[in-house]
């Protein structure tokens, strides 16, 4: 196989496989590897969205464990079934954010929705994204690959090329997992430590800080740098150490009143005080920065509609291999069907305007999730701001036609998970449409691969749902799933009329100022929303972070690789200690009882293990940089 490096090109440039080569590409190997790694990450990012409500790119973990097995085990693989691997690997992860921002709230609001429901609604939301990006393929990763630099598509494609070349070691990843399952087993499985530290301070009103310091928030932390951690730690600040004991000393006051503050919020504990009023500050600062996020989005979005030319989309010879996309008449029909499946199988419990209105907000948003992608990629792209401003506009459509009840809020908060789950899939496959393009793959390769990677990836979502509900409850401290019980919050106060509208004025109003202060208005009210122990621990890993990127050398993959690790071992891990709690096997793993040694014992041995956690990020970091 004879390939190039790729072209500099303002509009056309070579990618690194020539279109007229035909390496293998979409086999049964690359597919069944590629269907592992999606329902590993997908069950990772869950876990994780329900836990700090934040999900991190599976892209390049994904691509390093492909090549680790079809190089570094099988001996085999083109560098386009590698792609193939990391694309349908992509859509566990994507699918798993759609699913735990909106599917909880159905939970909280105790409509019992079953597997089969949740699969239906990852499926059809899942291929209704692919579906809708395919038209704009051509425009988004060629016609403009000098405006739109997608930078993880683009990172992707370089430690892909950086692999085919013998470049890139996956030990960083495996001995990642490997730390990251084994703190989780110690401590929860084994209950050798507690899983963090608290203090609450009663003689400031309650004031509250904590840390859960475990191998997740490390690797989160480290992933997301010090700019967001530090947002989200000075948010849970705000929260639970200035408007937590504002309100316990105003309970009952002229300004308690008109904030809706009783006077018997003095004997309330700080976590009441949080969860019945802290919190409904936090949603409307949540709502707030999801809005703005949207209405900055705004330009982006009039550029995506001004250059609406969905290409002809037809996978033949008569084209070049790495322009051959699904044919346009199976994108049309599949569309079509997926609209007729929403409105008339119960499964989905959507009428036809609710169906409509699906619908229509999926397909703008799909239109501009391409754009906003290309720009800031798919981590920092605002899915829970985009899905927000469709729930309001959905609940406030379908409250003035009259439906209202619990068979409104189901339909609101439906529409809300297929309009979420077809933007994160939206955005996955441009990005990984980008990789493609760069690396020389077909198209409708790519797209057929991610379709297979959502059927299998929803096949687990629901089961994986209801084991953590039934191990942790949904909503508590243990899993928050904070934009799903926000979801709820909305739809509910919308639909009865009872918002503490006051409060949530407040977390409007904190939100807009934190974004003229130049804070990122969405993560520093996602801080005010979770838990301080949830927040605080963050700042650990991008403090680190910040330490490791000092001086003119960058940082190298190696630390980036080994915290992915941590977050996918630590995850995986809490999966399979719920299913053991599940099945009242738990108790007979645990060695001690913690809190039954003296206070500074059990600080220590909380705070020991994760401190040489750290130690073993930082020899990472320097050893790549021998």
């Amino acid at each position: 196989m004879k390939s190039r490096p790729r072209g500099e090109s303002s509009t056309t440039f070579t990618p690194y496989v020539r279109a007229d080569d035909e390496p293998a590409e979409l086999t049964p190997l690359a597919v069944t590897l590629g269907i592992l790694l999606s329902l590993t990450f997908g069950m990772v990012n869950a876990y994780l969205g329900l836990k700090i409500g934040l999900t991190v790119s599976a892209s390049i973990p994904s691509a390093v464990l492909s090549m680790a097995v079809l190089r570094g085990i099988l001996r085999r693989g083109t560098i386009l079934e590698n792609n193939v691997v990391h694309a349908i690997a992509s859509t566990g992860e994507s699918l798993a954010a759609g699913v735990i921002f909106t599917i909880p709230a159905l939970i909280f609001l105790e409509l019992h929705p079953s597997a089969l429901e949740v699969f239906l609604i990852g499926v059809g939301a899942g291929i209704l994204g692919i579906l809708l990006m395919i038209p704009f393929r051509h425009d988004l990763t060629i016609a403009e690959h000098d405006t739109l630099p997608f930078p993880e598509g683009t990172a992707c494609a370089q430690v892909l090329m950086a692999g085919d070349r013998g470049g890139v070691t996956a030990r960083p990843v495996f001995a990642g997992i490997a730390l990251g399952a084994l703190y989780q087993l110690a401590m929860r499985g084994f209950s050798l430590w507690r899983d963090g530290i608290s203090i609450t301070l009663h003689r400031f009103h309650k004031a509250t800080f904590g840390m859960e310091l475990s191998p997740l928030f490390l690797g989160v932390g480290f992933l997301v740098g010090p700019r967001i951690a530090g947002t989200m730690l000075a948010g849970g600040m705000l929260g639970w150490a200035a408007l937590l004991p504002w309100f316990d000393a105003i309970g009952g006051s002229g300004i308690g009143a008109w904030l809706g503050i009783p006077a018997t919020v003095q004997d309330l504990s700080a976590t009441d005080i949080w969860s019945r009023y802290v919190r409904y500050v936090g949603a409307g600062a949540v709502t707030a920065g999801g809005v703005s996020a949207v209405v900055r989005a705004v330009p982006v979005m009039l550029a995506a509609l001004a250059r609406l030319r969905p290409g002809n989309g037809l996978a033949t010879s008569r084209v070049a291999r790495t322009e051959r996309d699904l044919p346009t008449s199976i994108v049309s029909a599949g569309v079509a069907l997926l609209a007729l499946a929403f409105w008339l199988v119960p499964a989905f419990h959507l009428s036809l305007p609710a169906t409509v209105l699906a619908m229509a907000f999926s397909f703008f948003f799909v239109v501009v999730s391409g754009r906003i992608v290309g720009l800031v990629g798919t981590t920092s792209q605002p899915v829970s701001g985009m899905t927000i401003t469709a729930l309001l506009g959905t609940t406030l459509s379908l409250v003035a036609l009259g439906e209202r009840g619990p068979a409104g809020v189901t339909a609101c908060i439906t529409v809300g998970a297929l309009v979420a789950i077809s933007i994160a899939l939206a955005g996955d496959l441009a990005q990984d449409l980008k990789t493609g393009a760069l690396l020389g793959a077909t198209p409708y390769r790519l797209q057929i691969g991610q379709m297979i990677g959502v059927i299998a990836a929803a096949l687990r979502a629901g089961s994986v749902l209801l084991l953590l509900h039934a191990a942790y409850t949904l909503g508590s401290p243990a899993l928050p799933a904070p934009q799903a019980k926000l979801m709820a919050t909305l739809v509910t106060g919308v639909m009865d009329g009872n918002l503490p509208w006051a409060l949530m004025a407040l977390g409007a109003g904190i939100a807009l100022a934190a974004e003229a202060c130049g804070a990122i208005p969405l993560a520093f009210a996602i801080g005010i929303y979770l838990p301080i122990t949830t927040t605080a621990p963050l700042i650990l890993g991008g403090l680190l972070r910040a330490f490791l990127s000092r001086g003119a050398r960058p940082l190298e993959d190696r630390p980036v690789l080994f915290a992915s690790g941590l977050i996918a071992g630590d995850a995986l891990m809490g999966i399979g200690v719920a299913a053991l709690t599940v099945g009242g096997l738990a108790s007979t793993l645990a060695l001690r009882t913690p809190g039954t040694a003296s206070a500074t014992t059990e600080a220590l041995l909380t705070v020991l293990p994760f401190a040489t956690l750290m130690g073993l990020l930082v020899r990472q970091a320097r050893g790549g940089r021998r």
